[in-house]
């Protein structure tokens, strides 16, 4: 049996008399894409802080690949990758001197830097200063620095948030990548469409709590309507019906607009993860 790459029990942590975290438990496996959803405030990025020792919980254990953290704290972080929402890079600096300077905290001396630039769409711009690249390429370059000593466990802290749609799709690509490759991550965010399009499991978050855990997709299944959205002409305007599927007349009322000759268009109709959350928590993820 594969031992999981992360295991979490009970964790608790508290700022002053606030509780960020709670009792947060979860597992992870090799491969595996965790996302970590849930409002600014609920605890998410106190959890990441704990799980790669930046911070001491207050109660609760955690185990990853194999070892205990705080315990083995440096042997763990020699094997994990670690991007948070604030760009630590030296901007005076090209990118390749970023990258070769992080490179040789891992003690790694042959850093292929061309291949990690073209990994992340920025292999013509490695010898200017990052003090001019936008905040894609910086997010970018941190992904290439998050990638270079191959990491089993990568912790991502809103990993494209206030991207552009072209960063951001090549950030979630070297996500998949990686996983793909048989690294663990653990992702935190308050962007619903990022966390059903790369997570294997959700855990909805709230005040320091994990409300639920689960695939996107048996959530929106549970919890979410079903039903199919029709739009036809009616003339210069057009109308809109919503069919419940489980109604008995379901089947007979699209085959019927189907075969209409006014049809525009016909939609499934499902709950998203925000709708799901809302269920659990009884407020939006913003």
């Amino acid at each position: 049996m594969v031992e999981p790459a992360i295991e979490v029990s009970d964790l608790a942590f508290s700022y002053g008399t606030t509780r960020a975290v709670d009792g947060v438990s979860f597992s992870a496996e090799p491969g595996e894409i965790i996302g970590l959803l849930g409002p600014n405030g609920a605890g998410k990025s106190t959890t990441i802080k704990m799980l790669t020792g930046q911070l001491p919980p207050d109660r609760g254990s955690i185990r990853i690949l194999g070892k205990n953290m705080p315990a083995d704290r440096e042997a763990i972080q020699s094997r994990m990758g670690v991007c948070f929402e604030e760009k630590n890079l030296y901007g005076a600096m090209s990118g390749v001197e970023n990258l070769r300077f992080f490179g040789k905290l891992f003690g790694i001396k042959d850093l292929d830097t061309d291949h990690l630039l073209e990994r992340v769409g920025l292999p013509d711009r490695g010898g200017d200063r990052v003090s001019t690249y936008s905040k894609g390429m910086r997010q970018r370059l941190m992904m290439a620095r998050v990638l270079l000593n191959k990491p089993d466990v990568l912790f991502l802290d809103e990993p494209t948030d206030g991207l552009d749609p072209v960063s951001s799709r090549a950030v979630r690509a070297l996500i998949s990548q990686e996983a793909e490759r048989g690294a663990t991550v653990v992702l935190t965010t308050h962007d619903m469409m990022e966390a059903d399009v790369l997570s294997n499991r959700v855990a909805f978050i709230n005040e320091g709590k994990i409300l639920a855990l689960d695939t996107p997709e048996s959530f929106k299944l549970k919890y979410g309507r079903r039903s199919v959205r029709i739009r036809s002409r009616n003339g210069e305007h057009v109308d809109e019906t919503i069919v419940e599927l489980d109604d008995k007349d379901a089947s007979e009322r699209i085959r019927e607009a189907v075969a209409a000759a006014d049809l525009l268009t016909i939609h499934t109709e499902e709950a998203t993860l925000e709708d799901v959350f809302v269920e659990f928590a009884g407020r939006g993820l913003q």
